[in-house]
């Protein structure tokens, strides 16, 4: 009877590790559908121009992906990201516009660097706020972030009474211009946004896997109690994934202002979407304690694709926004099943030792 157990289980486990390594290899194969399927469909998609814009486009999406993949793994949720893309865009336009008004008859002006620094400490700023919320006062991530979206686009509305601030182009004599080159510049041929996501995903990826911070995040998904009772500082890494994401919510703010020349107080609604949609695809788990940079970054190439794609061939906004949903919901139904089938793979493998 042993031996007929042994038998029977064997192919089993052997096809269910098949259809595990299937599932943990969707962002490529779903990377590699769309861009064939494209490819096919949507006339001048290979072209050296639209490959160019497809990845400015895909870097913005990675930046918000990544600060959300960091907060998901700890079990949480961050809905401000795309409120804070406009408020960072605003806060941009106005130092380079108005400056600082010192109330003494001087107004005080910043260069491009000091500019984008400010820009990216209110984003951080915001992060912490979402974290103080979270870990101090216990409000749950999905209600606390929910409210700093609302208060954030509240703020970016108010800052300019719902106008834009155009003309960002600065002035030679008050040492600001050069911001175009956050958003336009390239090197090597490729936008300066691009290679700032190169720099960042590669920090992002170190701090997953080599620091005690980022071995801490994944403890911190896998099991917070465990993590508090093994000494993990768990408020203090719940602050950092949410002030890491705010930073790269900012640097989206200041590139897309830099690109378009002018900051408005709507831009970023529903980048969110986005993000999520980007982190579970790259095979993020929506329960916390698994992701990776990489299989974001892939999620983030799909999700822009897929949306540059689908322009190109004039398929209504509407419908788009009906596709990525169900990209969300199939990414997590499939995360979800990927979950179980690793439980049934494991508990065979270990029946078939036994």
């Amino acid at each position: 009877m042993t031996t007929a157990s042994t038998t029977t289980t064997a192919p089993d486990a052997a096809t269910g590790s098949a259809l595990l390594t299937l599932m943990k290899l969707r962002t490529f194969i779903a990377l590699f559908a769309v861009i064939i399927f494209f490819s096919i469909f949507a006339p001048n998609f290979l072209s050296t121009a639209n490959l160019i814009l497809m990845s400015k486009h895909v870097a913005l999406n990675a930046f918000l992906a990544m600060g959300m993949t960091f907060v998901i793994i700890t079990g949480g949720i961050d809905l401000s990201v795309g409120s804070i893309v406009g408020l960072c865009g605003m806060v941009s336009g106005s130092l380079i516009l108005h400056g600082i008004d010192l109330q003494v008859g001087y107004t005080l002006y910043f260069n491009i660097v000091e500019v984008a620094l400010i820009t990216l400490a209110v984003g951080v700023v915001i992060g912490a706020v979402n974290g103080l919320l979270i870990t101090k006062l216990n409000v749950a991530p999905f209600i606390a972030t929910l409210g700093t979206l609302y208060v954030a686009r509240g703020f970016a509305l108010l800052s300019s009474g719902g106008q834009t601030f155009p003309n960002l182009a600065g002035k030679e004599e008050l040492g600001n211009t050069g911001f175009s080159f956050l958003g336009s510049g390239t090197i090597f041929g490729l936008p300066f946004s691009v290679w700032l996501l190169v720099v960042v995903a590669l920090a992002a990826a170190y701090i997953a896997r080599y620091t005690p911070i980022g071995r801490h995040i994944f403890a911190v998904g896998g099991n917070e109690r465990a993590a508090r009772m093994s000494g993990i500082k768990v408020d203090r890494v719940k602050m950092f994934v949410y002030m890491f994401s705010g930073f790269c919510a900012a640097i989206v703010g200041l590139i897309i202002s830099s690109e378009l020349m002018a900051s408005h107080p709507a831009t970023g609604n529903s980048f969110e979407l986005n993000a999520i949609a980007a982190a579970v695809l790259g095979g993020t788990s929506m329960s916390g304690g698994r992701g990776t940079i990489g299989g974001t970054i892939i999620g983030a190439f799909v999700i822009g694709i897929l949306s540059d794609g689908l322009v190109m061939m004039g398929v209504s906004s509407f419908w788009q926004m009906v596709i990525k949903g169900i990209v969300i919901i199939v990414a997590v139904v499939v995360d979800q099943a990927q979950r179980r089938l690793q439980q049934q793979v494991t508990l065979m493998q270990l029946a078939k030792k036994g």
